[in-house]
C-alpha cells in the first residue's frame, strides 16, 4: 500500500491511508498529515452539480488512495443514509443576511454525526486492507459530543468496543444523559475526575505507553482513536465546506470562484482545520474566523503567535469549547512550517515542559494571514443568542451563539462584506438550560419534563433521538479518577479477548 501519511512529528514514519485510520495517533505522539498536501487538488467547477455523497466520494478519493471506488461507495452510502434527518445532510440555511451551516441533522444532534457515522466504515475497510486480525478498541475522550456521536457510530460494530471519558460535570444534562443511556454491548462510559484536558491527556498518554499496548496486544487488542486526532475523523469533515460554498453558488448568492468567509467556533482545533484542507486543495476562502470562548487561547495564539496554557480553566455554557489544549493545531503548524517535523516535535515538547510555545515569524503571519480570532464571553453569548431569536426567530445553541457573535465582531472591525457561513454544531436541545436562560433571561425548571416544555415553549419539534431520554434505563454512571483510567482499559480488553 502507497504510503501517504507521516508523522507530524517525524516524517520517516510514513504509513498508509488504512493504517492511518486504523491507528489513530502515531507510535511518537504525532498526528497524521498527508505527505504533500499540496498534491491534494479539488476542482470546484467539476462539483457543481453534484449532492453531498457525490462530492464526499471524491474528497475521499483523494485522501485514501489505497481504497478501492466500491468501499469508498459503500461506506459512503451506509454513512449518510436515513440517520440524518434531512436530505441534504448538512442544510445551509439563510437567516437575515447570514448563513447556518446546519451540521446537527444526524442521530446525536452534533456536528460530530458527519463525520463519525462514516468512521466505522473506514475503519471496518481499513481493517480489511490491512488484513488486522485483532480487535480494536478505540479510546475516546470528549468534551460533550464526540463521546456520543462515537458511541452511536460504533455501537455493535462487530471486532470493534469503544471507551468514551468525559469531564464530571463538565457537559450538558442533554449531553450526559445521551452517553449515560447509550445501549450496545461494546459500548463503555465513564465520568472522569478532571476537565477535558485531563481526560485528553490522560488518552493521549494511554496511546504512548508500550507498557499497555504490550498488554493489549497480549489480549489481541489494538487502540484506536475516534477524536479527531484521527485522520478518519477530519477528512470528511472537509466535505461540508465544499458542499456549503456550492450550495451558495447554486442559489445565485455568490458567482463560482468568489471568495468566501467560514465562521467556526473553536475547541480542539479539528472543525476549522477541516477549514484551512479545504482552502489548501482548492476551495476558495478568504477568511476562517475562529471563535472562542473564554478559554481563548486560541485567539491569544492567533493574534500573538504564542500558545499559552498557563491560564485558568473556564467552565462555561458552551462546554464543548472548554479546551486549552487543542490537539489539531498541530496539523496546521506543521503544514505552515513547510512539513518540518523536527520543529514540530520541539515546541511540542516545549508545550510539555513549558506550557506555552511561540512559532517564528513566517508562520505567525501566514496564521494572520487566513486567520481572524475573537472570543465572547458568557453575557455576549447570552446576548448574542436572544438577539438572535428576538429578531428573525432563530433558535441556536450556545457554541453556534459564540460564533454568531464573533463574526458580528468580525464585521464591526474589518468592515469586510464578504459572504459569511458561519457553522452551526449543535441542536438547541442538547442546551437546553443555557438556551432558555438567554431567551427569557431566568432558568428553566430542570425536571424530567424539561425536554416537553422547552419544545412547547418555542414551537419546536422533540428530536426523536431525544423522545424519552429522561426515562431511559442509565447503563453507565460509573465516576473514574485518572489513576484508575488505565486498569480499567486493561480489563476491558480482558473481556473483549473472552
Amino acid at each position: 500500500m502507497t504510503k501517504f501519511y507521516v508523522s507530524t512529528r517525524n516524517n520517516n514514519i510514513d504509513v498508509s491511508a488504512s493504517e492511518a485510520v486504523l491507528l489513530g495517533l502515531s507510535d511518537d505522539g504525532g498526528l497524521f498529515v498527508p505527505k504533500d498536501i499540496n498534491s491534494i487538488k479539488i476542482d470546484i467547477n467539476e462539483l457543481i452539480e453534484l449532492d453531498y455523497k457525490e462530492i464526499c466520494k471524491i474528497i475521499l478519493n483523494k485522501f485514501l488512495p489505497d481504497f478501492t471506488e466500491e468501499q469508498i461507495k459503500y461506506s459512503v452510502d451506509n454513512a449518510y443514509d436515513e440517520k440524518f434527518n434531512h436530505k441534504e445532510i448538512t442544510p445551509l440555511k439563510k437567516v437575515g443576511e447570514d448563513f447556518f451551516l446546519e451540521l446537527f441533522h444526524g442521530k446525536t444532534l452534533a456536528f460530530k454525526d458527519v463525520a463519525l457515522s462514516i468512521l466505522p466504515y473506514l475503519m471496518k475497510e481499513s481493517k480489511e486492507n490491512c488484513k488486522l486480525n485483532k480487535e480494536i478498541l478505540i479510546l475516546t475522550a470528549t468534551s460533550g459530543d464526540t463521546g456520543k456521536a462515537a458511541l452511536e457510530g460504533f455501537k455493535d460494530v462487530e471486532g470493534i468496543s469503544i471507551i468514551v471519558f468525559y469531564p464530571e460535570g463538565g457537559v450538558s444534562k442533554i449531553q450526559e444523559l445521551q452517553m449515560k443511556t447509550q445501549e450496545g454491548k461494546n459500548t463503555y462510559v465513564y465520568a472522569i475526575e478532571g476537565n477535558f484536558d485531563d481526560a485528553q491527556n490522560m488518552v493521549k498518554q494511554i496511546f504512548n505507553d508500550n507498557d499497555v499496548r504490550e498488554k493489549l496486544y497480549s489480549n489481541n487488542v489494538a487502540l484506536s482513536s475516534a477524536n479527531s486526532i484521527n485522520i478518519g475523523r477530519l477528512i470528511p469533515q472537509i466535505v461540508y465546506y465544499f458542499s456549503s460554498y456550492i450550495k451558495l453558488v447554486k442559489e445565485k448568492e455568490i458567482n463560482l470562484g468568489d471568495k468566501i468567509n467560514y465562521t467556526v467556533p473553536t475547541g480542539n482545533f479539528g472543525n476549522i482545520l477541516a477549514g484551512y484542507i479545504a482552502k489548501t486543495i482548492g476551495l476558495p476562502v478568504n477568511k476562517l474566523i475562529c471563535a472562542a470562548n473564554e478559554n481563548n487561547v486560541l485567539t491569544d495564539f492567533i493574534k500573538t503567535g504564542e500558545y499559552n496554557i498557563q491560564r485558568d480553566f473556564i467552565k462555561t455554557i458552551s462546554p464543548s469549547m472548554d479546551i486549552l489544549i487543542s490537539s489539531n493545531l498541530e496539523r496546521l503548524i506543521y503544514f505552515m512550517s513547510g512539513g518540518n517535523s523536527s520543529y514540530i516535535k520541539n515546541i511540542m515538547e516545549e508545550l510539555k515542559t513549558n506550557k506555552k510555545y511561540k512559532v517564528d515569524s513566517s508562520i505567525k503571519n501566514q496564521i494572520k494571514d487566513l486567520f481572524w480570532s475573537d472570543f465572547s464571553t458568557e453575557e455576549e453569548t447570552l446576548s448574542s443568542l436572544k438577539n438572535l431569536y428576538q429578531k428573525y426567530g432563530y433558535i441556536v445553541d450556545t457554541h453556534t451563539a459564540v460564533a454568531y457573535d464573533v463574526y458580528n465582531k468580525y464585521k464591526e472591525k474589518t468592515k469586510d462584506k464578504s459572504k459569511t457561513v458561519i457553522l452551526s454544531t449543535a441542536s438547541p436541545f442538547k442546551f437546553i438550560e443555557s438556551v432558555y436562560l438567554a431567551i427569557e433571561s431566568k432558568k428553566i425548571d430542570t425536571d424530567k419534563d424539561l425536554i416537553r416544555k422547552f419544545s412547547k415553549k418555542y414551537n419546536l419539534n422533540i428530536p426523536k433521538e431525544l423522545s424519552n431520554i429522561e426515562e431511559k434505563k442509565k447503563y453507565h454512571d460509573e465516576i473514574l479518577s485518572i489513576d484508575k483510567v488505565e486498569g480499567r482499559i486493561i480489563q476491558i480488553s480482558e473481556k473483549i479477548r473472552g
